[in-house]
């Protein structure tokens, strides 16, 4: 939503040079610097954004400014989306907007004030009696809401990103400028804390993208030390699409791509809902686990079992609806045991990955998909766990294990007569 800025500092959001505290209203300053002091205390802390700007506008309208409505824009590192919105007023408190990816955000930004902001650097301050309707998108909206004057002012972040923050209110007299004084005084600490807190968000955005939910926990609770290992009880899937070289062969980069995300989105959402966790994709397959609850009384088990079987029935869909080029087809593998999270590597820099005995076995398992033509196979130890009859495939000899394993498929329904 929000353009990054150029790799040198960026301007800085107020003169803090001390010279912002002159005009503040005499009888004032001890408040305003009691406001920063709360932005930089318990503002910082808050759980939620939107608090944050709640709390800061409540504490400026107790200061005499007349704030109605408040809102910022602040640009974030996530998949699905650029940008979030929060919007305050007074009679309907705080909500948040998120704004997606592509060409309907970025529009949508460059007809508004923030964008006129960023490139001037400047504050800018509408009195929306005397501005026309066509001057920003967001104008005829305030006009209907009775709102008499509109500021809007830069939040330039130090690792370059543009965002902003707006004040409206329906005060006859506007916002005077002792009213604007303490804005300005405010704004550099508002920054700060705004920035400290959209940090932390992102760093916790981007490691849950990149790593999955509880390892980015670990890694932010501190496991990051190079052979810390946590075990996990747990049933273990491993999923693969079947011919992905041969059907790639002639497509693009892009194509390729393409081709893995809509696989995913076969295979993830079914794995989310019944509890699992994607741990590592593994080019055209996945690896996830469902943690046993404690009891050992078959719910994880029960849960992967269900999660594959609505997994491969949002391929058969996805193919039936032609959303594949050529139809695509997958192998998935079931088996009980224990994950190991491991971080390995050299130096400064590990990955944070999986390992173990029954990691090794659930893949060799997953070997044999193919070679059983079987879309899901179990392991007995995998089976062990459920209460209904899967049909048993035999013993099978896996690579790197001495003893056979029992594999199973799960019970087919009964033909029509």
């Amino acid at each position: 939503m929000l353009d990054r800025g150029p790799p040198q500092p960026p301007p800085p959001t107020a003169e803090a040079d001390g010279s912002e505290a002159a005009d503040v209203p005499f009888g004032a300053l001890q408040q305003c610097v009691a406001l920063r002091d709360w932005l930089l205390s318990e503002g910082a802390r808050m759980p939620k954004a939107e608090d944050l700007l709640s709390g800061l506008a409540q504490h400026l309208i107790d200061l005499g400014v007349p704030v109605d409505r408040a809102t910022t824009a602040i640009d974030t590192l996530h998949s699905e989306y650029s940008g979030v919105g929060r919007f305050w007023t007074r009679e309907a408190g705080s909500t948040v907007r998120l704004f997606p990816h592509g060409e309907a955000s970025e529009k949508a930004y460059r007809e508004s004030p923030f964008f006129r902001v960023h490139e001037t650097g400047e504050w800018l301050f509408l009195d929306l009696a005397e501005t026309p309707d066509d001057a920003y998108a967001v104008i005829p909206d305030l006009k209907a809401e009775s709102y008499r004057h509109y500021i809007v002012a830069p939040l330039f972040f130090t690792n370059g990103t543009r965002n902003g923050i707006s004040f409206a209110t329906r005060s006859d007299a506007g916002f005077r400028d002792e009213d604007v004084a303490i804005m300005r005084f405010v704004m550099p600490t508002l920054a700060a804390v705004m920035e400290m807190r959209s940090v932390n968000k992102q760093l916790d955005h981007v490691l849950r993208i990149y790593v999955g939910d509880e390892p980015h926990k670990a890694i932010l609770g501190g496991s990051i030390r190079r052979g810390h290992v946590q075990r996990i009880r747990s049933a273990i899937l491993f999923a693969d699409m079947r011919d992905y070289t041969r059907i790639s062969a002639d497509m693009t980069p892009e194509e390729a791509v393409d081709l893995l995300n809509i696989f995913f989105d076969c295979l993830v959402p079914a794995i989310e809902r019944e509890g699992g966790e994607v741990l590592k994709y593994l080019g055209d397959g996945l690896l996830a686990i469902f943690r046993e609850p404690g009891d050992d009384l078959g719910g994880a088990a029960k849960g992967a079992l269900t999660a594959a079987q609505s997994a491969m029935q949002a391929l058969d869909e996805a193919n039936a609806l032609g959303r594949f080029a050529n139809p695509v087809a997958a192998g998935i593998a079931l088996h009980h045991g224990e994950a190991a999270y491991g971080n390995v590597g050299s130096g400064a820099r590990l990955d944070f990955t999986v390992i173990g005995r029954d990691v090794n076995l659930a893949s060799r398992v997953a070997r044999l998909n193919r070679t059983l033509g079987e879309p899901i196979l179990m392991s007995k130890p995998f089976v062990d766990f459920l209460w209904d009859m899967p049909e048993p495939l035999g013993e099978h000899v896996l690579d790197g294990f001495a003893e056979p394993m029992g594999v199973y498929r799960p019970a087919r329904a009964p033909s029509a007569a």
